[in-house]
């Protein structure tokens, strides 16, 4: 009777697992198919840790974060050594941007393993992003000890160094990046950056083509290639970098810019004047640097008065540009004829801007002087 009741007792199991087995396949058929609502409902009928995990899965497919939170705590806090769940629930954390439990159940993990390249990353990028760069940098470098060709920790850390002006250190990390992806438009892109701030524009204007080369054909590429290329006297190539940039929509002031300024590196100076005021034309906010620079053109040019005028109008466009307003007063000082306007303007100067720099000031503290000296006997 004990052997019946025994035999009856594991037909019953093996009916079960077979049960679920069958719903389980049906499930999974669902969720790798996209209905996850309906996979949700069956997944919950079994009811175990590898069913919950599947229910978590399937409400951040459906971009749910709230309910695949609250699964994954559920499932992390009944099966506390899941360590693929919690792995799971961290980076939905890092996803919804909640830092603070990030960075507390990445440290949980590494505690399980200090040897996850992945934990190090995720608990790095959650440190940056809370503003801690000293310990979340460390985390970064651990794990690109761990895995020299861990390339989202080796990003991080050369965007980080190329934010605070380190291109050494920037570079030295990016290059141990391009060493196993030569083509990661992102890590090239950081190098064509550094590349370009420290003023090595022919490497620049080469790592900027090669991206264009590679499908990134974004505005500030053409931008700084166009730049690079007239710092290295390639004029030619500068100015189809700059038309590439007007046939993007709403760039065509910036490549009017541009254009502008290659023309007047060479010296051709009507053209440059001609690009200018295209490149105010298109503009819908504040042109300062197009009138400072069509400025400068009329005073190449020996027109004293057109040059001034041109200066006024980029110091209302921009009242907090101090060069704009100095280039008012020692033009000012050369046009009028009267020093008591002369000196208006260096008062002005001397007034309205606080921080003026050192040498500005003294130059016209030293000609406010002069002026005065100059009416005092004028008037004798």
């Amino acid at each position: 009777m004990k052997q019946l009741s025994l035999v009856v007792l594991l037909g019953f199991l093996l009916a079960k697992v077979e049960a679920q087995s069958s719903a389980f396949a049906m499930a999974d058929s669902l969720y790798l198919t996209g209905d996850y609502t309906k996979a949700i409902n069956v997944y919950a009928e079994i009811g175990n840790e590898k069913a919950n995990l599947q229910i978590a899965r399937a409400y951040a497919a459906q971009n749910n974060n709230e309910k695949a939170i609250a699964q994954y705590e559920g499932l992390v806090k009944k099966y506390p050594e899941n360590i693929l769940a919690q792995f799971e629930l961290g980076k939905l954390y890092d996803k919804t941007k909640q830092y603070t439990m990030s960075i507390s159940l990445f440290k949980r993990l590494m505690e399980a393993t200090r040897k996850n390249p992945e934990f190090f990353y995720y608990l790095g990028k959650a440190l940056q992003a809370t503003l801690d760069y000293d310990k979340g940098n460390k985390a970064l470098q651990k794990a690109i000890a761990i895995d020299s060709t861990h390339l989202r920790s080796i990003y991080l850390l050369g965007k980080y160094y190329v934010s605070v002006e380190e291109p050494q250190n920037a570079l030295k990390t990016i290059d141990l990046g391009l060493e196993t992806a030569p083509n990661d438009v992102a890590l090239m892109n950081l190098k064509a950056l550094v590349k370009f701030d420290v003023g090595e524009y022919e490497i620049a204007a080469s790592l900027f083509e090669r991206l264009l080369e590679l499908g990134e054909k974004k505005p500030f590429i053409y931008r700084k290639l166009g730049y690079s290329l007239a710092n290295r006297w390639k004029y030619k190539e500068a100015k189809e970098a700059y038309k590439q940039l007007g046939g993007i929509s709403d760039y065509q002031a910036d490549a009017y810019l541009g254009l502008a300024q290659v023309y007047l590196q060479e010296q051709q100076l009507d053209s440059a004047e001609t690009y200018f005021l295209k490149s105010i034309e298109e503009r819908q906010y504040i042109f300062d640097n197009e009138y400072r620079n069509l400025g400068r053109i009329a005073r190449l040019n020996g027109e004293l008065k057109k040059s001034l005028d041109y200066y006024t109008r980029a110091w209302e466009e921009n009242k907090t540009n101090q060069l704009h307003y100095w280039q008012i007063c020692i033009l000012g000082d050369e046009y009028y004829k009267d020093p008591k306007l002369k000196l208006a303007h260096y008062e002005k100067f001397l007034t309205d801007y606080d921080k003026v720099m050192p040498f500005l000031k003294e130059r016209a503290r030293k000609r406010v002087t002069e002026l005065k000296e100059e009416i005092h006997f004028g008037k004798d």
